[in-house]
């Protein structure tokens, strides 16, 4: 996982994903001495019944409780919010896991962090991806947008970008996550008050103009060499055509030129998406750390 600078670090506090920055709450000695952190993911566009967090204790002050208090202060956090839910993400280690199940989280699902190094790269392969996935997809063209989407899309590609709830939830307690134009927005003002490039490369249906499938990555401005894979979405009546495989290999043959600096992109995928996991692996991803993910009912 690539951890944050200190510019980007406040820019996540002061934006967030989509203009909902998450609650951080620093755990201090008497003295002064920072020895925790806990960030409060607080969604109030969908799953408004849950809170979810992350705890990180230093390492020369755990086993004496300061990750217990932080749990326990977002647990009194989040019924002062009226939710009966709290989810929490750690990095699958035993004593990771331990710290979970002795607070009474249940593990739900796995999500996996992969990364892409473009200086190793196969580009041939990515070609080739490419030639055969326009081959099987000839009804459909492909559009190639920065910066904020044009009025003219921002009705349809809500409805694309919602396609995400196809993905798998495993066990988690999970509504489907809602979007509207205000949502999408928001999610481009945060980005680009972050710091962001955003890339979009989106797949329509030549007869009908219907938006089919898109992919979205996000390169950062302080460390250029850095790009985040934000979502890949193929509309559920247009499966079939390989879109998603077009859409990947055409953004990755797109930011060879428009982004030479960059040399790593990271994703996520639920450990159980084996098609979308099918198509990274062909692209040179890696894992780099296995996240579990947990629910507790309060």
């Amino acid at each position: 996982m690539v951890e944050p600078t200190v510019r980007g670090y406040a820019n996540m506090l002061r934006y967030g994903w989509d203009m909902e920055p998450e609650y951080a709450y620093l755990a201090r000695e008497a003295d002064g001495t920072a020895v925790g952190l806990l960030a409060v993911g607080v969604n109030t566009y969908d799953n408004t019944n849950q809170i979810w967090i992350d705890v990180d204790v230093h390492p020369d002050h755990r086993g004496r409780g300061v990750g217990s208090a932080l749990v326990e202060y977002a647990e009194g956090f989040a019924r002062e919010l009226g939710r009966d839910t709290v989810g929490y993400g750690c990095i699958d280690l035993p004593k990771a896991d331990a710290f979970a199940r002795r607070h009474g989280f249940v593990q739900k699902a796995i999500e996996v962090n992969r990364r892409q190094d473009l200086t190793g790269l196969d580009w041939d392969v990515v070609q080739r991806l490419y030639d055969d996935a326009v081959a099987a997809s000839t009804a459909y063209e492909l559009t190639k947008l920065t910066g904020p989407l044009p009025e003219e899309l921002l009705e349809d590609m809500v409805t694309l970008t919602a396609s995400i709830n196809d993905a798998p939830k495993d066990d988690l307690d999970m509504e489907d996550d809602v979007y509207s134009p205000g949502r999408l927005r928001a999610y481009e003002e945060a980005q680009s008050k972050s710091e962001h490039t955003v890339y979009r490369v989106i797949a329509r249906e030549k007869s009908t103009g219907a938006l089919a499938g898109h992919t979205v990555i996000s390169v950062e401005r302080e460390r250029p060499h850095l790009g985040e894979q934000h979502d890949t979405a193929v509309d559920r009546a247009h499966r079939g055509h390989r879109l998603g495989a077009l859409v990947k290999s055409a953004m990755l043959l797109w930011l060879r030129e428009a982004e030479p600096a960059l040399t790593q992109v990271d994703t996520w995928n639920a450990e159980s998406n084996n098609h979308m996991i099918s198509i990274n692996e062909q692209l040179n991803y890696k894992i780099v750390a296995r996240i579990l993910a947990y629910q507790k009912k309060i």
